[in-house]
């Protein structure tokens, strides 16, 4: 079984890595990203005389130069690499244009007063001069050829022509292995802040909701079904059976839209939003407490609403069949108590069906109803992915799919382990 739930491990890698190279190239290739909506910036600006790219209020040279900002410059199996980390991304880059018949410029060093010169060979091959006093030790220079340029912007604007050719670029950077292998998921181009501050801030959002959720959930309809199993068919089982799949029926964010409106707005028994007041930190723990169970007994209910018959009827259906089995019917004939038989024999088989889904809850960390949370303020991941779908984040979709794809299949190898540790049957070969 060992070399099973290790082979399940290996296999982890290679699947993260079709799955975020496919969600990247969607990304690369989707018209409408961010350089998109930066150029659409600029034209409105202008007043949105224009829909050419030449008429946006901006050069060709400064559209080139958003485009290597936005890391459309590179090819894509390059850009890939070096989001996972495997090459070198161009970090703190400047540029300088050559000037007509010269092959040397000056670039500044970013961050800094420094000025070195950068050279260029016959073969476009580029070299960094700099004073004795200048440490350029770390710094690389590349040339950018018109030629590379003109095919770039044929690229992105066919049937346009420059009205005149660019001259060579001088672009000076530090090489840096920085991506998914050493840890970093990027900065966001929106907001130019890493993701991984992003997501940390909504961790603690993310997992109370998830692990609440998950936990009254299991405390609420495992005994229910048990009861509804017991009581198949009476009163009780009808009764219940009505109200689950009515909650089942509703949508999350429509009962919470009623919630609000009603408990909310009307009778203000809770808050109308956020995930905690205000004045949060001035509270005492008990008070912490209280605030935080009134901010999220609303948003608890819509997320918990759907998963109520789901849950429920499984362990009912599993139940009823372990009650009908041969070991059940000869251990109730040869004497044991008929509660016995259910909470000591039947029980526990009826169980693993629905213990072999608690290994998904890893995926709680990045869960979430962006609904929901809209409905109720609460900014936490499933409102911060839905913002980037809208604003065209590849960094942050990128993060959130890496660290959800890793969380899902990392909980179904959790799920196959509590599955062969509940049920001795089971044996993975």
């Amino acid at each position: 079984m060992a070399a099973y739930f290790i082979r399940r491990l290996l296999f982890i890698p290679p699947t993260l890595i079709g799955m975020t190279l496919a969600v990247f190239a969607l990304i690369q290739f989707t018209p409408g990203g961010r350089l998109e909506m930066a150029l659409m910036e600029a034209r409105m600006k202008e007043g949105g005389r224009s829909s050419n790219m030449q008429s946006s209020g901006l050069t060709p040279g400064q559209i080139l130069k958003l485009e290597e900002q936005f890391g459309h410059d590179k090819p894509f199996h390059l850009a890939y690499l070096a989001w996972l980390g495997v090459v070198p991304r161009e970090i703190n880059r400047s540029r300088a244009e050559f000037p007509s018949d010269s092959a040397e410029t000056s670039v500044k060093i970013p961050g800094t007063a420094s000025v070195v010169t950068v050279r260029r060979t016959d073969s476009d091959e580029a070299g960094i001069v700099a004073a004795e006093s200048i440490d350029a030790s770390g710094w690389k220079a590349r040339i950018v050829t018109p030629e590379e340029q003109l095919r770039r912007w044929q690229k992105r604007n066919p049937g346009q022509e420059l009205d005149a050719p660019l001259p060579h670029m001088a672009i000076l950077f530090q090489p840096k292995f920085s991506g998914i292998l050493q840890g970093n998921l990027g900065d966001s181009t929106r907001y130019s802040e890493p993701v991984w501050d992003m997501m940390k801030r909504r961790f603690p959002i993310s997992i109370f909701f998830g692990v609440t959720s998950l936990v009254l959930t299991y405390l609420i309809c495992i005994p229910l079904g048990v009861l509804k199993a017991i009581k198949h068919r009476t009163a009780i089982d009808n009764i219940t059976s009505v109200i689950i799949f009515v909650g089942y029926a509703i949508p999350g964010f429509v009962l919470g839209v009623f919630l609000v409106v009603v408990f909310a707005a009307r009778l203000s028994w809770f808050p109308l939003e956020g995930f905690v007041s205000p004045d949060f930190a001035d509270l005492g723990l008990w008070g912490k407490m209280k605030d935080l169970a009134h901010h999220a007994a609303l948003p608890l209910i819509c997320y918990m609403v759907g998963s109520f018959a789901s849950l429920t009827m499984l362990v009912k259906n599993n139940l009823m069949d372990q009650l009908a089995s041969d070991y059940v019917r000869t251990a109730v004939a040869k004497g044991l108590d008929f509660k016995r038989a259910v909470f000591g024999h039947a029980l526990r088989n009826a169980f693993i069906p629905a213990a072999a889904t608690m290994g998904q809850a890893l995926t709680l960390v990045v869960g979430g109803s962006f609904l929901i949370e809209r409905i109720f303020d609460i900014d936490g991941f499933g409102l911060m992915g839905f913002n980037a779908l809208l604003e065209r984040d590849s960094a942050i979709i990128m993060g959130t799919v890496t660290i959800g794809g890793l969380l899902l299949m990392l909980g179904n190898v959790l799920s196959d382990l509590i599955t062969a540790r509940l049920d001795p049957r089971i044996r993975f070969e």
